[in-house]
Order: structure tokens, then sequence, then C-alpha cells
């Protein structure tokens, strides 16, 4: 029997997981099947370890998004998204579903989304977070972040 491993790209980085048993996250994103979910070690230890402590409070799941590509060249749109230190997340729906929502939707869940921006919030790689519903405590306005909110991580000291 053959051990899987996630694709790797030639920085070392390795695709996102994109259906682990259990997990407390689903992806979603452009394009498909991880293409563009190639996260440095860092962001992807800081994105299990929020996994880990979501899944123990909630049962619903969070969607991540974009990372980086293979590599790394420019994300049209994303002008960051290049070294693996910068991932999207949606916001929470109130009903569950692994859809996108808006902060102007129905369906938005403030509270959770607050929860879970509090729990990336407390990683100490966690350097800044774009998202447009400024009622929640840490995060900053920025253009077309009204359906989704943008981490940035630091890189950990060597």
């Amino acid at each position: 029997m053959a051990f899987e491993v996630q694709p790797q790209d030639t920085r070392g980085y390795f695709i996102l997981p994109q259906a682990p048993e259990d997990a407390g996250y689903y992806v979603y994103g452009t394009p498909a099947n991880g293409a563009g979910q190639y996260a440095h070690p860092v962001l992807m230890s800081v994105l299990f370890v929020v996994e880990r402590e979501w899944q123990a409070i909630e049962t619903r799941k969070f969607g991540i998004g974009n990372i980086s590509f293979a590599d790394g060249p420019k994300y049209k749109k994303h002008g960051s998204h290049k070294n693996g230190l910068q991932v999207d997340i949606r916001p929470l729906r109130k009903d569950g579903r692994p859809l996108g929502v808006t902060r102007f939707d129905h369906q938005y869940d403030r509270d959770g989304t607050a929860r879970l921006i509090a729990i990336l919030r407390a990683q100490p790689l966690v350097d800044t977070i774009l998202f447009n519903d400024t009622s929640i405590l840490g995060v900053r306005s920025w253009v077309d972040h009204d359906n989704h909110f943008h981490v940035s991580i630091r890189r950990a000291p060597e």
C-alpha cells in the first residue's frame, strides 16, 4: 500500500489537504482541486491549529480559499497571494452550508465569524486580518472584502 503525499512545489510548499476526514474546514477557490492552495509550512501549521480549536467549539466548517499558486506566480486580483503566507477565509453562514456569503446577506453569522476571527487573532503569527465588517474586533477594512477575510501570517523566526 502506497502512502499518498500532498502535491509539493519547488519551494517545498504543499497543497492544503483538500478533504481531510473529520476536518473543521472545507476548501473553495480558484482554480479547483487545490491548485491555488499551496501554503508556506508556517501558514499550514496556523491553519491546522485554528481548525482544531474551531472544531472543539463548533460543528460548522469554515471555508479556506486562495493561498498561493505553485511556485508563487501572481493571482489575478490578489497581488499578495504569492509567498504562501496569506489565505482567504469565508465568513460563517447561519445555515452552515459550504457556500459563500457577504456581510450584507441574511445568512451571514456575525457572531460565529467573530469567534473564528478571535481564534485566528490569538495565534502569535497572525499579522493582519482584512474584512469589511469592522464591528468585529481586530479587522481592517479593505476593498472587495465583504465576502471573505484575508489573513496574513508573519514568517516564524528561523
